[in-house]
Protein backbone atom coordinates (compact mmCIF):
# COMPACT_ATOMS: atom_id res chain seq x y z
CA UNK A 1 0.00 0.00 0.00
CA UNK A 2 1.24 3.37 -1.13
CA UNK A 3 1.87 5.93 1.82
CA UNK A 4 -0.23 9.55 1.48
CA UNK A 5 2.74 11.28 1.81
CA UNK A 6 3.85 9.82 -1.30
CA UNK A 7 0.99 9.97 -3.26
CA UNK A 8 1.01 13.34 -2.44
CA UNK A 9 4.66 14.43 -4.01
CA UNK A 10 3.63 12.47 -7.45
CA UNK A 11 0.73 14.35 -7.75
CA UNK A 12 2.68 17.68 -7.04
CA UNK A 13 5.43 16.51 -9.58
CA UNK A 14 2.75 15.78 -12.33
CA UNK A 15 0.73 19.33 -11.56
CA UNK A 16 3.79 21.13 -11.72
CA UNK A 17 5.05 19.04 -15.08
CA UNK A 18 1.70 20.06 -16.33
CA UNK A 19 1.72 23.35 -15.42
CA UNK A 20 5.08 23.99 -16.90
CA UNK A 21 4.55 22.54 -20.72
CA UNK A 22 1.36 24.95 -20.62
CA UNK A 23 3.12 27.90 -19.38
CA UNK A 24 6.17 27.54 -21.47
CA UNK A 25 5.60 28.72 -24.99
CA UNK A 26 4.46 31.86 -22.98
CA UNK A 27 7.53 32.64 -21.13
CA UNK A 28 9.59 32.03 -24.55
CA UNK A 29 7.45 34.14 -26.96
CA UNK A 30 5.94 36.82 -24.53
CA UNK A 31 7.60 39.64 -26.53
CA UNK A 32 6.40 39.07 -29.73
CA UNK A 33 2.54 39.10 -29.43
CA UNK A 34 1.72 37.22 -32.65
CA UNK A 35 4.77 34.92 -33.10
CA UNK A 36 4.25 32.48 -36.00
CA UNK A 37 5.16 29.68 -33.82
CA UNK A 38 2.63 30.44 -31.25
CA UNK A 39 0.00 31.22 -33.86
CA UNK A 40 0.68 27.79 -35.52
CA UNK A 41 0.52 26.01 -31.93
CA UNK A 42 -2.80 27.67 -31.86
CA UNK A 43 -4.29 26.66 -35.07
CA UNK A 44 -3.17 23.23 -35.17
CA UNK A 45 -2.52 21.52 -31.55
CA UNK A 46 -6.35 21.59 -30.46
CA UNK A 47 -7.41 19.61 -34.39
CA UNK A 48 -4.29 16.98 -33.90
CA UNK A 49 -5.25 16.68 -30.21
CA UNK A 50 -9.13 15.61 -31.14
CA UNK A 51 -7.35 13.12 -33.84
CA UNK A 52 -5.18 11.37 -31.34
CA UNK A 53 -7.99 10.88 -29.20
CA UNK A 54 -10.57 9.95 -31.89
CA UNK A 55 -8.06 7.11 -32.58
CA UNK A 56 -7.32 6.08 -29.21
CA UNK A 57 -11.23 6.09 -28.62
CA UNK A 58 -12.03 3.88 -31.79
CA UNK A 59 -8.96 1.51 -32.17
CA UNK A 60 -10.85 -1.58 -30.12
CA UNK A 61 -14.32 -1.02 -31.17
CA UNK A 62 -15.96 -4.04 -32.60
CA UNK A 63 -18.56 -2.44 -35.05
CA UNK A 64 -20.32 -5.45 -35.61
CA UNK A 65 -21.62 -5.61 -32.07
CA UNK A 66 -24.16 -3.78 -30.87
CA UNK A 67 -21.57 -1.35 -28.58
CA UNK A 68 -20.08 -0.70 -31.81
CA UNK A 69 -23.79 0.93 -33.77
CA UNK A 70 -23.87 2.88 -30.57
CA UNK A 71 -20.25 4.12 -30.90
CA UNK A 72 -20.78 5.00 -34.22
CA UNK A 73 -23.67 6.94 -33.90
CA UNK A 74 -22.79 9.06 -31.14
CA UNK A 75 -19.60 9.80 -33.06
CA UNK A 76 -21.73 10.92 -35.63
CA UNK A 77 -23.84 12.72 -33.80
CA UNK A 78 -20.92 14.80 -32.29
CA UNK A 79 -19.72 15.51 -36.01
CA UNK A 80 -22.88 16.72 -37.60
CA UNK A 81 -23.83 18.76 -33.55
CA UNK A 82 -20.72 20.47 -34.70
CA UNK A 83 -21.00 20.86 -38.35
CA UNK A 84 -24.39 22.24 -37.57
CA UNK A 85 -23.66 24.64 -34.71
CA UNK A 86 -19.30 25.06 -34.68
CA UNK A 87 -20.15 24.65 -30.27
CA UNK A 88 -17.37 22.36 -29.31
CA UNK A 89 -18.84 22.30 -25.89
CA UNK A 90 -22.46 21.02 -27.36
CA UNK A 91 -21.16 18.31 -29.90
CA UNK A 92 -18.56 16.73 -26.96
CA UNK A 93 -21.87 16.94 -24.17
CA UNK A 94 -24.12 16.16 -26.91
CA UNK A 95 -22.64 13.36 -28.38
CA UNK A 96 -21.60 11.52 -24.96
CA UNK A 97 -25.55 12.03 -24.07
CA UNK A 98 -26.22 10.52 -27.00
CA UNK A 99 -23.39 7.64 -26.13
CA UNK A 100 -25.01 7.22 -22.59
CA UNK A 101 -28.49 6.97 -23.74
CA UNK A 102 -27.67 4.47 -25.84
CA UNK A 103 -25.45 1.96 -23.63
CA UNK A 104 -28.24 2.14 -20.71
Amino acid sequence: MLETSYILWVTLVMALATFATRILPFVFFHRQANHPMMDYVAKYTPPMIMSVLLVYVLKDVDFVATQGLHTALAVLATIVLHLWRSNPMLSIFGGTFLYMFLVQ
